[in-house]
């Protein structure tokens, strides 16, 4: 039996909101290879949304004086 989870497919717009993006930028990352998308149908586009959460990556803080 396989542990594997099956990918998580949302729309652009639901992805944009959940992800609080907007969806141009979705679009541009999708275009650049950035995040995962799959094409059903000539106009229906879903997104992997871990492939976005993947995407992200953590800010660097060195500390220090602002000054």
């Amino acid at each position: 039996m396989s542990t594997q989870t099956s990918p998580q497919w949302g729309t652009l717009q639901a992805a944009a909101a959940a992800f609080q993006i907007h969806e141009r930028t979705l679009r541009r990352m999708i275009a650049r290879g950035e995040i995962e998308a799959r094409r059903f149908g000539p106009r229906l586009i879903r997104v992997n949304l871990a492939s976005i959460e993947a995407a992200g990556r953590p800010l660097q803080f060195g500390g220090g004086d602002a000054a």
